[in-house]
């Protein structure tokens, strides 16, 4: 199945175009972990576990810290796309930020990134490669897919926003001004991002 592959142009980062893809029900998780860890070049991606990610928003906060980082030389890990996964952290340790937010064995639900730090690196080049490793559904990198795959519980103990009501949460809807889903999820988005912002600043 051809991927939906998204590319991003990031405004004042021109020769880094972003490729993006999501998936469902992953049926390889395990074997893309491997290649990862045995530094197979082939398979340099960010592979992030889909469900830590609450929104396109928080996704291309995480992506546009590391692609910053990487065109200013102030990598923390050894290349763009490891920094991609860590920049989703609002912790410095780097372990913690790959067990948190990184690929795991039994992760089924997948979001890809690929940077083009070459100019052999394009989209078609990148759709092609994924639709030949990637065992899984292919859905749209938007808000509407993350909605129905996000697991606010672990994204809020990862963040640390315990303290914050959770969309869906049962509210008095008598009580003048009380707040929608789309209203508690604004609020998450943007304590989520202040924190990607502000990690080891």
């Amino acid at each position: 199945m051809t991927p939906q592959l998204e590319t991003i142009n990031i405004p004042h980062l021109p020769n880094a175009p972003v490729h993006v893809a999501l998936y469902r029900n992953v049926e390889n998780s395990a074997s893309l972990r491997q290649q990862l860890l045995a530094g197979n070049a082939d398979f340099e991606y960010a592979l992030i576990d889909a469900s830590m990610v609450l929104s396109r928003q928080h996704a291309i906060a995480a992506i546009f810290r590391a692609v910053n980082d990487y065109s200013n030389n102030r990598l923390k890990s050894h290349n763009v796309h490891s920094e991609i996964v860590i920049s989703f952290s609002p912790a410095t340790n780097i372990t913690e930020s790959f067990r948190k937010f990184g690929i795991t064995d039994s992760t089924k639900d997948l979001l890809v990134v690929k940077v083009s730090v070459s100019s052999e690196i394009t989209h078609d080049s990148v759709a092609a490669h994924l639709e030949s490793s990637v065992v899984a559904t292919s859905v749209p990198f938007d808000d509407q897919s993350l909605s129905e795959i996000s697991d606010i519980t672990k994204i809020k103990k990862a963040y640390k926003l315990g303290a914050l009501p959770s969309p869906g949460t049962k509210i008095d809807r008598a009580q003048t001004k009380a707040p929608t889903d789309d209203d508690v999820k604004r609020r998450l988005e943007l304590s989520i991002l202040g924190a990607i912002a502000l990690r080891g600043s």
